[in-house]
């Protein structure tokens, strides 16, 4: 086809004339010319004999000579991957060969060579249609010219070239409209219908001919003295010819400004903006003012606000950028006046609601009149019409950056300009003055014109932009605009002059959207000056809370009594929620005490809802009963669910249990769960994070079980092990996993993470033997943590193997959950006393061997021998990252799949211990810790000497921390804690007489997990170098001393939690810590105890130091809660939201709570976290340091890992990942500066609240 002839032209031609002939109809009855070329893309869709078409055949042929040997070649090439085994499906295969095609050369230049060929014909046929469309022309010039005059206005412009040939394309169009209008209706009435016809059926470009000549006629009709325009006094009777004349324009205008935005975009920007131009202009016209207002004639705004009350219109036009950046250029060059007569119009309606009673003011805000007055509108009501108008566009106006810079405002008989603040204010002021819908008038449609609703609607939106939200209402000035009349009423003045119980709902939601975004958290909790100490007034959230307090416990008299009375405590509580389930948010409300008074309340509530009769049946108080039953179970939902919301913070849940509430609360929380309901219309994620943080606590996992959230998730998760689910029809059998945990499982298996940390196992399971029934039911369902035990990980007998559909599947999924349980320390010796979990495993491998020659036998390597394997390497060898070695749970690829020797008896082989552990070196003789050493022989005054030590260990610390270790930590440890202990300002707890021997303790027994501690500490003080034999007895007597010296100091308690009735329930980490650091010297290790003891440090390192002690109040002794979970991992979660918000956001994500990884890591002192070194420099660091440092150091962590916390967010394995992982490449002293930083900023608020968790004396 190179050589184009001047045959194949013609030829060419009479193709596309065929074409064109075929779907003529179509295309001329198409409206456009948008629509004609649709119609001609869509026509192998639309037309049956499409194929037909010599034109299609033509190319079909030609393309098929270009490119089909290419094709073909593709295609064969596909079809011999297919036989080597890569399957595809037919769809791919078109892809694929249709993307190699289009990419190709010849494509690319059998494109150009078409497109110049079809050039050339239809450039050839263009020549002859306007040889013949101009003598067309002549013929029809006249008639042309003469409809033009009899019907088009004066402004209609024919210069634009695209209007003149979109008008070529619908003459038959237009002069169709002509004759079809009626010459014996007025000539008012046929320009409208011609307007409004030629709207519809015109082309895109000629509509906007059309708008701007009607808009451009309204402009003169009202700048022109001889219309009879109504005036602001006489009102509007929309019952005068003249005026339904207007109103019927206005009203078309008003229609295509809503219609144009929908297909402007997709015309050149000066289409747009003569729109908006001519717009802007109509509505900037303004008259001659009168000196009496009551004679202002109405401007074009008026009307356009009667037709289009909420300014639509302008909503649509802001929305996309391409329209808003005109609009808005357009108004700040030559049309401000716009905005200036919208902000004067709410000052001037506010300055009416100031000066007038509540039921003129509706007099004059009506925005309809009676049934006698319904064709009516009076000065008064247009008024506001017009008020109601400008409030949406300055609504919509302040969402947008441009929009905002348009202000300050200059007004007319104003000193001061107008600024954004002051709108705002102003808005905020309307909600409370302006009056609500009187209760006899009931239309619907009154509620939404009301200026209080109107208002929050639009406060409710900025709320929801936050870069909108910063600058607008985040700011002082603005949020005491909004308290400024609760905090009137707390004083016992009035508040507004139409202040209602709806407007404080109303505020209260705003408030709670602005509490529920961080920015304007803060701002409620600390004003815009957080360092000011200059306050004139508290924060907001301190008024919030007052209020709310004082209303929840019916301590303001105003609303007593209302019916609605209810709705405002609901609503201002949810305002508290939003502020107390913050971990910040709860620091400032702990004084208000608000669980109190919420807990009181649903008390109350629920006595209430018990005493409601039950209806009888043809009783008339049936539905009055009934409603009342409604309202009164609401409020109590509402009031549960409040006091739910303490849970999400360690802090909140310790103040929920002392309620008396958790299980009612954690009741409803299931409730809530299993109808799929989310936490608040505020919360971005699910109940997980509840979930944790209860679980996280002995009376929390009662609470899970009694509720039936367990059995529930059990339930669930054996569906998608065993079963399946039944109601789903089986079309395709199901895939084989992939996975060792099938994605089905995923959500059940994270669950359980989350749900068994050791408070949560030992309440669960203590105590208590495994069924180990004879024999299994296929339908036997799990229904506790015992039942998952003994039919997933303990399979120690036929009948549960048996009792398996999926038996693989099934138990790796045990298996897998041991692994990730048994990262807690107290959970493995808990489980290994009770089921002796270990044994069961080395059976299991060593049933799972083949008997080979030479009486040898092989292990059989499959993925439960692998799984197994894993696990007890795991459970059985304590150590850090450097320190042991686990074997993966995946083959290898190549001759020896798995090269790591598995073991069905003890010891372990020695390649998973690591050989890089060496006995450290005593370096007493470094000059630096010369020095240290030497403070402690220097008689300076106590409080510099121990400033002095302080300073000298961070320097150590950051310039040398290896020598922090051996004997010279031994010496640092006794030397510092002896004077401390000394002295009385650094004495916490008192000074404990203990005068018992070896002998005395003697024969007393330590608990079954404590002798199991004891021989895991001192096979891992073997493997340090750091203990000898002989060691395992002395530390028994250590812990013996330790139990007796503690029971001393415990005081009676009686309760139904298990972790309560005796003794502390785990192991003794610190101890057995301390026990290696003094190199097993059982005397050293327990003279530092007693020492040490008296130290606010012990409360927090030492954690069996406050089990049930008689220095905690009682309350918190009676919740099981440790201080450690509710004071420093509470300031944990506080701190990293403000340090690292990406890792703290990434733990809401997970639906996991930092609190609870923490907890675990103190608890067992980072044994199988860090390396030895770093558990000594954690002990020390928090000995020398304070006992805040335990929090910094957390904080440091969770910096440190950072990138693997967001990666394994994706991967939705992040409480797996933290639990079983050990922390890599963590070097204390590589934080040291960091936490002195997080010390500077924070450590008077943790001390404080460290030092209060102790009974104060009276």
């Amino acid at each position: 086809m190179a050589h184009f002839s001047g045959e194949g032209e013609v030829m060419l031609q009479a193709m596309l004339r065929q074409l064109f002939q075929s779907v003529k109809e179509k295309i001329t009855g198409a409206p456009s010319l948008e629509c004609a070329e649709e119609i001609l893309l869509h026509l192998e869709e639309t037309d049956e004999n499409f194929h037909n078409y010599e034109f299609v055949k033509y190319l079909r042929q030609y393309i098929c000579n270009t490119l089909g040997s290419m094709i073909e070649d593709e295609i064969e090439k596909w079809t011999s991957d297919q036989n080597q085994g890569e399957e595809f499906g037919h769809d791919t295969v078109v892809q694929h060969v249709t993307k190699r095609t289009q990419e190709s050369k010849e494509y690319k230049e059998m494109m150009h060579s078409l497109k110049n060929i079809m050039m050339i014909v239809v450039e050839s046929m263009i020549n002859k249609f306007e040889e013949d469309e101009m003598r067309s022309q002549e013929r029809q010039k006249k008639i042309q010219k003469e409809k033009s005059n009899s019907y088009c206005t004066d402004n209609c412009s024919d210069s634009d070239s695209s209007f003149n040939q979109s008008y070529k394309f619908c003459q038959g169009k237009l002069q169709l409209i002509l004759d079809q209008l009626d010459p014996g209706q007025p000539k008012e009435d046929r320009i409208l219908k011609f307007y409004a016809q030629t709207f519809t059926l015109s082309p895109l470009h000629m509509t906007k001919e059309i708008y701007k000549s009607l808009a451009k006629y309204l402009e003169l009709h009202f700048i022109s003295r001889e219309n009879h325009i109504p005036t602001l006094s006489t009102g509007i009777d929309i019952t005068n010819p003249n005026v339904i004349h207007l109103l019927k324009k206005v009203r078309l205008l008003n229609e295509y400004q809503k219609e144009a935005p929908s297909f402007w975009i997709r015309h050149p920007e000066k289409y747009m903006e003569e729109i908006v131009e001519s717009t802007l202009s109509l509505l900037s016209v303004k008259h001659d003012q009168s000196h009496l207002v009551s004679q202002k004639i109405l401007d074009p705004i008026y009307f356009l606000a009667l037709v289009d009350t909420k300014a639509v219109w302008f909503k649509k036009w802001m929305h996309a950028y391409y329209s808003r950046t005109a609009v808005l250029r357009l108004i700040e060059k030559k049309y401000k006046s716009l905005i200036t007569t919208a902000v004067q119009q709410c000052v001037q309606y506010f300055e009416l609601c100031e000066t007038m009673k509540a039921d003129e003011v509706w007099g004059h805000s009506k925005p309809c009149g009676n049934k006698q007055k319904t064709f009516y509108y009076s000065g008064q009501e247009l008024q506001y019409i017009y008020f109601i108008h400008s409030l949406c566009l300055l609504g919509r106006l302040l969402i947008y950056t441009q929009g905002r810079k348009l202000f300050p405002i200059k007004l007319k008989n104003k000193k001061d300009s107008v600024s954004l603040t002051d709108l705002l204010v102003l808005f905020t002021q309307l909600i409370y003055y302006s009056p609500s819908c009187p209760k006899m008038t009931s239309p619907g449609h009154l509620e939404n014109y009301s200026p209080a609703s109107m208002v929050t609607e639009i406060l409710c939106i900025l709320c929801d932009q936050k870069e909108c939200a910063i600058e607008c209402l985040y700011n002082n000035t603005v949020i005491e605009a909004l308290l400024q009349p609760i905090h009137n009423l707390m004083k016992g003045t009035k508040a507004a002059p139409n202040c209602s119980e709806t407007a404080l709902i109303h505020v209260a939601d705003i408030l709670a959207r602005i509490a529920s975004v961080e920015e304007g958290l803060i701002l409620l909790l600390y004003g815009e000056n957080m360092s000011s100490s200059e306050e004139k007034s508290p924060a907001g959230a301190h008024i919030i809370a007052q209020f709310s307090k004082k209303v929840l416990d019916e301590d303001i008299s105003i609303f007593s009594g209302s019916e609605m009375f209810p709705a405002v405590k609901g609503a201002f509580t949810s305002v508290c929620r939003q502020i107390y389930c913050t971990c910040e948010g709860l620091q400032v409300l702990i004084p208000y005490s608000l669980h109190e008074s919420i807990a009181k309340a649903w008390k109350k509530t629920s006595l209430l809802s018990e005493r409601i009769p039950t209806p009888e049946q043809g009783s008339d108080s049936v539905s009055s009963i009934s409603q009342e039953s409604q309202n009164i179970m609401a409020w109590e939902e509402n009031l549960l669910d409040d006091l739910l919301n303490f849970a999400a913070t360690p802090k909140g849940l310790q103040l929920l249990q002392r309620t008396g509430a958790i299980n009612e609360c954690v009741t409803f929380m299931f409730n809530q769960y299993t109808k799929e309901l989310q936490v608040s219309r505020r919360k971005k994620f699910g109940y997980g994070v509840l979930v944790t943080q209860v679980a996280s606590t002995a009376a929390g996992a009662i609470a899970l079980q009694s509720s039936g959230f367990i059995n529930a998730l059990l339930t669930e998760l054996w569906a998608n092990l065993e079963y399946g689910r039944d109601d789903v029809r089986v079309t395709h059998p199901k895939s084989t996993p992939v996975d060792p945990i099938d994605q089905s499982c995923q959500k059940s298996f994270l669950a359980l993470v989350n749900l068994l940390s050791y408070p949560a196992v030992y309440e669960l399971v203590g105590n208590q033997g495994l069924p180990n029934k004879e024999e299994y039911s296929l339908r036997e369902v799990p229904t506790s943590v015992i039942d998952i035990i003994d039919r997933l990980i303990i399979l120690n007998s036929e009948a549960k193997i048996r009792s398996l559909f999926n038996y693989e599947q099934s138990h790796i999924f045990g298996l897998r959950l041991l692994s990730v349980v048994c990262c807690d320390l107290d959970t493995l010796l808990l489980l290994e006393a009770q089921y002796q979990v270990s044994e069961m495993l080395l059976n299991a491998q060593e049933e799972n061997t083949l008997e080979t020659s030479d009486s040898h036998r092989d292990f059989i390597i499959d993925s439960l021998s692998v799984e197994r394997n894993h696990v007890l390497v795991r459970i059985n060898l304590i150590g850090g990252p450097m320190e042991r070695i686990l074997p993966p749970r995946m083959l290898e690829k190549g001759d020896d799949p798995y090269p790591w020797p598995m073991f069905s008896s003890y010891p372990l082989p020695n390649c998973y211990l690591s050989d890089s552990v060496t006995r450290n070196a005593d370096l007493k003789q470094d000059n630096d810790l010369g020095k240290l050493l030497l403070r402690f022989k220097m008689s300076d005054k106590q409080s510099e000497w121990i400033e002095h030590c302080r300073k000298q260990f961070c320097k150590m610390m950051k310039a040398k921390p290896d020598i922090i270790s051996g004997g010279a930590l031994v010496e640092l440890l006794e030397k510092f804690v002896l004077h401390l202990s000394e002295s009385p300002s650094e004495c916490y707890f008192p000074s404990v007489e203990y005068t018992a021997t070896d002998a005395n303790v003697k024969n007393e027994s330590l608990s079954s997990v404590q002798q199991l501690g004891v021989k895991m500490t001192v096979r891992y003080g073997k493997f340090l170098n750091l203990l000898r034999d002989g060691a395992e007895n002395d530390l028994t007597l250590v812990l013996k001393h330790c139990e007796r010296f503690l029971k001393q100091q415990q005081a009676s308690v009686k309760s139904s939690l298990l972790c309560l009735q005796g003794s502390y329930t785990g192991h003794d980490w610190f101890v057995s810590s301390l026990f290696i650091i003094m190199l097993g010297d059982k005397d050293k290790t327990f003279r530092f105890l007693q020492q040490f003891s008296r130290l606010l440090t012990s409360a927090f390192l030492w954690l069996p130091r406050l089990h049930i002690s008689r220095y905690l109040p009682i309350d918190t002794i009676e919740s099981g809660i440790h201080p450690v979970y509710f004071c420093s991992t509470h300031y944990v979660e506080m701190l990293l939201k403000a340090e690292v918000p990406l890792v703290f956001s990434a733990f809401h994500m997970s639906g996991f709570a930092p609190s609870q990884i923490c907890l675990q890591w103190i608890t067992q002192c980072f044994w199988n976290y860090l390396d030895w070194i770093e558990i000594c420099h954690y002990i020390a660091t928090c000995v020398f340091l304070g006992p805040d440092y335990q929090v910094y150091i957390c904080i440091a962590i969770f910096k440190h890992l950072q990138q693997d916390i967001l990666q394994h967010t994706q991967t939705q394995d992040l409480q797996v990942f933290l639990k079983e992982e050990a922390l890599h490449g963590f070097r204390v002293s590589d934080y040291f500066e960091y936490m002195e930083i997080l010390e500077q900023n924070y450590r008077p608020v943790l001390l404080r609240d460290m030092w209060n968790i102790r009974v104060q004396s009276t």
